[in-house]
């Protein structure tokens, strides 16, 4: 590993192994901070923002009266007795507790960080820690977020050493990422995930935060310029936002003239919402449900039109 990448550092949330559904084989997720976008219906909220968040678990809190631990050891006062004899944080002075007093001085581990800084050696000797598993199943790193190409200086200097150290490399992309970091990354990338969530670019906006005109454009960088790389087109089906016929069939032909790109779409579901709450945040989506029915319907259009190129979770 060079000593230059090796000290790289980025904005870690979290580091999954075992993982099977984000790239070929068994594979160790590396979740990086930050998103251009801002989906109604994220599952990792805590993706979003770059800089580092606290969050609060009330159900494990032991209470103030019998602890009160994290209001002694904030230097900002921004945490104080509430209801029910549960602290509150005030976010607007709170400094996302990057000193980490608060959290570490809670015994239940009911307050904790999302975001750390890491560099390419430290995540690196985690993914190595796997890597039998890698070469028996096909398996390696995956690059997920957020949007990891976000941190292009970070996702980079992971991609050259995984490459140099041959682990095999995917990213799950939403595609808005800066598209020379997009080529650059190729280079060093065995399997790509990329998002097409919508192809009406107002309505895309409307549910996201942005336009979806840079996001098209980058999928065509990666078909045309990239021609041997695999690539999985995705698109998570949202209730009231794509779950719809015609929105399918838009985004499958849409697909059909790239004949190697295969395409999955990919069940709402609300395994995000509990991670809202301990950021103090309510889920946009609320106590929407996808109905297997539909989503059943909606592979049919889609393999109506593609084909076997459609996979389908079995």
């Amino acid at each position: 590993m060079s000593e230059n990448d090796a000290q790289k550092q980025g904005m870690v949330f979290n580091v999954q192994k075992y993982s099977v559904h984000d790239g070929p084989g068994i594979r160790t997720i590396v979740f990086l901070k930050g998103c251009a976008l801002s989906c109604r219906w994220c599952s990792n909220p805590e993706s979003q923002h770059r800089q580092p968040e606290l969050a609060y678990n009330a159900g494990r809190c032991l209470g103030v009266s019998k602890c009160g631990h994290c209001i002694v050891a904030c230097p900002f006062g921004s945490i104080r007795l509430g209801e029910r004899d549960l602290p509150i944080i005030d976010r607007s002075h709170c400094d996302a507790c990057q000193s980490k007093s608060c959290a570490e001085a809670c015994p239940a581990q009911s307050l904790l960080i999302y975001g750390k800084q890491r560099t390419v050696e430290d995540v690196l000797g985690v993914v190595e820690q796997d890597m039998p598993f890698y070469a028996r199943s096909g398996g390696g790193l995956t690059l997920s977020g957020g949007e990891p190409l976000l941190q292009g200086e970070f996702a980079l200097a992971l991609l050259r050493e995984a490459h140099v150290r041959r682990i095999k490399t995917a990213v799950e992309t939403c595609g808005m990422a800066p598209s020379e970091t997009l080529r650059e990354a190729a280079q060093y990338l065995n399997t790509v995930l990329f998002d097409i969530k919508h192809l009406d670019s107002e309505i895309h906006e409307a549910q996201t935060g942005v336009a979806n005109k840079h996001i098209l454009d980058n999928f065509r960088i990666l078909v045309e310029e990239f021609p041997d790389l695999p690539l999985l087109a995705r698109t998570p089906i949202i209730p009231g936002f794509n779950d719809h016929g015609k929105v399918i069939a838009a985004i499958a032909t849409f697909l059909k003239p790239f004949e190697r790109v295969e395409y999955e779409m990919l069940p709402y579901h609300r395994l995000g919402t509990q991670k809202y709450e301990f950021l103090g945040r309510k889920p946009p989506m609320g106590a929407v449900q996808l109905q297997p029915q539909k989503m059943q319907a909606l592979q049919k259009i889609a393999v109506h039109i593609l084909g076997e190129r459609v996979r389908i979770p079995h």
